[in-house]
């Protein structure tokens, strides 16, 4: 008779396989439980260390290694590929090099520029910005991005504060360049991307490019000695007065350019950028970002809600930019059918309310947000990648290794970090809004502001838990959860955030007080329901028998100030409240926000329609809480 073993000829399995098979099972149901993000974490981690090594190896190997240098090794791998798409027409590698090549040739026989001088460069979206900080980075200058918003006065100074040799203005914007002109330094020579010229000792620039060489100019030029060396100012209000000219380092944008590609972008993505490009997220992580990848950018002029979607089927985008306040303007526009049938599969930017996050979601399908944090000027990066929704990125204890931060405690009323009887800053609890600030050091440096040393220094907090200690003061407030996810919470001093840009509340009270009716201005930011960030509004107190002339006001505001810091409400008060420390009080003020039934002062609303501030009724304040009055 035939035993078993017959039928089963299989050798019978060793004795601790089960056991070990159950305690893998174990570790991985605990890893599931305790360490939910262990893996993800994990290979993010692997990214940012195999960057950095990556650099870190040119770096002893002698060799420093640019974005620039990377676009001009693709324009000679890839020539024919596309890497501008814009207006329908398509601009390759080998195109774009050539025509930065003709740019850096005027200056380099017309321009009289050295390595390392500064050219501020005044344009909006198109091909051409993109040729001239090229084509100036090939002659080894310092190019400042402006922001065509800023007008007048405040334009000036960012002018001034950069010092630049040369000031590029774009086509479509002579008339601000009209406005400054007759005040500009008399050693600024000014370029217009223009054929002919009508304005006195002004250079046209499009006819020479026509005319110049596409020859390369000597690599020389453009080879960097150190990362840590400048290459762009870009400007920011960071949290008091007139804009700033962030010092941006090669290093700076080497880390910029690795953002698409650490989220999971390919050499085969077509990137949507309709952010304005002198705004680091589209310069940076954008155009950087398609380098780094060797991909394809479709440009557009401005953003448009009703052509967006329309746009990314056209040129099959599957990488889309945002600020918050671009994904609630999709999420507002009319539904129509077929809006989850496009390519895009990932979203990359900051700003995102929570819902507006689910709605983008659940209205235009499964494109994953990639949510994450970063100063223009700052040393410490959040990356969201595991699209926890409403969280701006995840911390650990390796991540904390490479990028020390840490959360401190903050005084409101006094406007500063709250110091214990030693004289220390202290952490924040899990769960609590802290003060965000990052240490500096040689890995993690902070380059500071263009000719301006006060500033530099006033970002920066010394001995704060030991002595000799540095860190670079975010002026944001975050939370960090129990599962080691951040939340972006508020800002901290006199600015708010509006339409995705920093509003500095002195630069608006500056302008306001110059009325000779004004006696004082106190802005803050109030909240809209279903807007992101925070709407201007301004406290005035008149001088004596004098009556608030409204005509003058919109005049002003409209005349000297970027559209998106021109205050939306005016509230008319007796008397400036201060606090102890004698500053304007705005807290109050903030909590009291704009309502006509609880405020008796005298409330006035920007209308854009009619171009006038009109009194604030509670039927005017009821269409703006119900979105029928379009801010």
């Amino acid at each position: 008779m035939s035993g078993w073993d017959d039928f089963y000829p299989l050798p019978m399995l060793p004795s601790w396989v089960p056991g070990a098979a159950a305690g893998i099972f174990s570790l991985h149901l605990i890893q599931k439980l305790l360490f939910p993000y262990f893996w993800a974490d994990l290979r993010y981690l692997l990214k940012v260390l195999v960057y950095g090594l990556r650099v870190e190896m040119y770096r002893l190997q002698g060799r420093i290694v640019t974005v620039l240098d990377k676009f001009v090794k693709l324009a000679e791998k890839q020539p024919h590929k596309p890497f501008l798409i814009y207006e329908g027409k398509v601009h390759t590698y080998w195109d774009v090099d050539r025509r930065s090549n003709r740019v850096a040739q005027v200056f380099l026989h017309h321009g009289a520029l050295k390595k390392g001088d500064t050219v501020a460069l005044l344009m909006g979206n198109e091909p051409d910005f993109i040729h001239v900080w090229f084509g100036l980075a090939k002659l080894g200058c310092v190019v400042a991005f402006l922001n065509f918003n800023v007008r007048s006065r405040s334009l000036l100074h960012c002018v001034s504060s950069c010092g630049p040799k040369i000031l590029v203005v774009g086509a479509d914007l002579l008339g601000t360049l009209e406005e400054i002109l007759p005040n500009l330094q008399k050693d600024v020579s000014v370029w217009i991307m223009t054929k002919d010229s009508t304005f006195p000792s002004v250079h046209t620039l499009l006819d020479k490019i026509e005319a110049a060489s596409e020859d390369p100019v000597p690599v020389n030029r453009r080879s960097a000695n150190n990362l840590k060396s400048s290459v762009l100012y870009i400007f920011t209000s960071g949290t008091t007065g007139l804009p700033k000219a962030a010092v941006i380092s090669h290093m700076q944008v080497l880390k910029g350019a690795a953002g698409l590609w650490a989220f999971g972008a390919t050499a085969e993505d077509i990137i949507y950028i309709t952010l304005p490009l002198y705004h680091s997220a589209a310069s940076l992580l954008g155009i950087g970002g398609c380098i780094e990848l060797g991909a394809t950018c479709v440009l557009k002029k401005k953003f448009s809600a009703s052509q967006f979607w329309s746009d990314c089927k056209k040129y099959n985008v599957t990488v889309i930019q945002y600020i918050g306040e671009l994904c609630r303007y999709l999420c507002s526009q009319p539904v129509k059918e077929g809006e989850k049938n496009h390519k895009v599969r990932l979203a990359v930017g900051n700003g995102v309310r929570n819902d507006v996050w689910r709605e983008f979601l659940d209205r235009f399908g499964a494109v994953k947000i990639c949510e994450f944090y970063g100063a223009t000027e700052g040393n410490i990066c959040f990356m969201n990648h595991t699209g926890k929704i409403g969280s701006v990125g995840r911390t650990n204890f390796f991540y904390k290794l490479f990028f020390p931060f840490d959360l401190i405690k903050y005084d409101f009323q006094k406007d500063e970090p709250i110091r214990n009887k030693h004289g220390w800053c202290e952490k924040v609890k899990k769960g609590e809004a802290g003060l965000l600030i990052s240490k500096v050091n040689a890995k993690n440096p902070f380059f500071g502001y263009a000719g301006n040393k006060r500033h530099t220094e006033k970002k920066l907090l010394c001995e704060v838990f030991n002595k000799g200690d540095l860190y670079f003061n975010t002026g944001d407030l975050m939370v960090q959860d129990h599962e080691n996810f951040l939340y972006f919470w508020d800002r901290i001093g006199d600015t708010f955030r509006w339409k995705g840009e920093n509003v500095a509340t002195t630069e608006v009270s500056d302008i306001i007080v110059m009325l000779d009716f004004i006696q004082e201005a106190n802005v803050y930011g109030v909240s809209v329901p279903d807007h992101e960030g925070r709407a201007g509004m301004a406290s005035l107190i008149l001088k004596q028998n004098t009556s608030l002339d409204l005509e003058q006001m919109y005049k002003q505001v409209v005349t000297y100030l970027p559209s998106y810091a021109c205050p939306l409400f005016l509230r008319v008060q007796e008397k400036m409240e201060m606090t102890g420390t004698f500053k304007q009080q705005k807290f109050r003020l903030v909590d009291e926000g704009f309502n006509p039934s609880t405020i008796t002062d005298p409330l006035y609303f920007l209308d854009n329609s009619k171009k006038a501030y009109v009194l604030l009724t509670e039927e005017v304040h009821e269409m703006i809480l119900s979105g029928k009055m379009k801010l």
